[in-house]
């Protein structure tokens, strides 16, 4: 199929999309890579009166470190990330995360601003982003605003960006050197969307964990008290630790009903939690 007719607009600079933003009518889509915009158009699922194409602004396409953050731009694609082309501040683990997404052809073009955008609960950013205590700042013609991954996306392709905003840069927290850190996805085969996520960073000399459970047809599920999946204490023997019957009480507490969706959820989960510990 073929798209329905839509105004398509380049603009030169942040300032110039912003004010294409602030002034547009109708549905506008901010398309980067356009790895998840294009299948929507020629499906005609998405039906914008105007698409405004952001590749190549070079002010979206910066990563640097500021205080213990790295600072990356939104239009940094999954290949800079996989190939090491921008600064690491998480022991690797982002590196690791973007290659495991789809094929080199997508991480070529696709973006991480586009891809958490985007919001598709089966895609990798939004929960790896999530486990890692990202943060988005969002930009307007009014200014900027810092919000949590974990109150960013809030359901399936919806997040909390606002007619005329557009993702500006996310901002990741160095890891320690102690933390240990684990994504884990279940695929029917390699490329496809994920089935499940499990996303852990656990920090075991603080006693902190941050566990998130992706790929639910929803926003990913940080678990809020996440010693609780591990006796109520997480330490050095957290695989031992590790209790699936409290995590599966979770995902039904959480509307997972259905016991094969809960049960490869749960492997996934301890695969990670495993992975974490080797």
């Amino acid at each position: 199929m073929k798209p329905a007719s839509f105004s398509y607009e380049r603009p030169a600079n942040v300032a110039s999309a912003l004010e294409v933003l602030g002034s547009a009518s109708g549905m506008v889509k901010v398309m980067a890579g356009g790895q998840s915009l294009g299948p929507m158009l020629n499906l005609r699922l998405a039906a914008p009166d105007l698409i405004m194409d952001i590749a190549g602004l070079s002010e979206l396409e910066h990563a640097a470190t500021d205080k213990g953050e790295l600072v990356i731009g939104a239009c940094v694609t999954h290949a800079d990330i996989e190939d090491g082309r921008i600064p690491d501040v998480t022991r690797g683990a982002m590196s690791r995360v973007a290659a495991a997404i789809a094929y080199r052809a997508v991480r070529n073009r696709g973006t991480i601003g586009g891809s958490l955008a985007h919001a598709d609960p089966s895609a990798d950013w939004i929960s790896a982003l999530l486990a890692l205590g990202a943060k988005a700042v969002l930009r307007s013609s009014k200014g900027s605003r810092k919000i949590a991954m974990s109150d960013f996306v809030v359901g399936a392709l919806e997040t909390t960006l606002q007619p005329g905003e557009l993702i500006e840069q996310i901002r990741v927290p160095a890891t320690s050197p102690s933390s240990r850190w684990a994504y884990v996805k279940a695929c029917r085969k390699t490329g496809e969307f994920a089935h499940a996520i499990g996303s852990v960073l656990i920090e075991p000399e603080a006693g902190t964990a941050r566990i998130v459970i992706g790929a639910t047809e929803t926003a990913p599920m940080l678990v809020k008290d996440a010693a609780e999946l591990f006796g109520g204490r997480i330490t050095g023997e957290f695989k031992a630790q590790f209790d699936v019957r409290v995590a599966d009480r979770l995902l039904l507490q959480a509307g997972m009903s259905d016991p094969c969706d809960r049960q490869v959820h749960l492997t996934v989960l301890r695969r990670a939690v495993m992975e974490a510990a080797a």
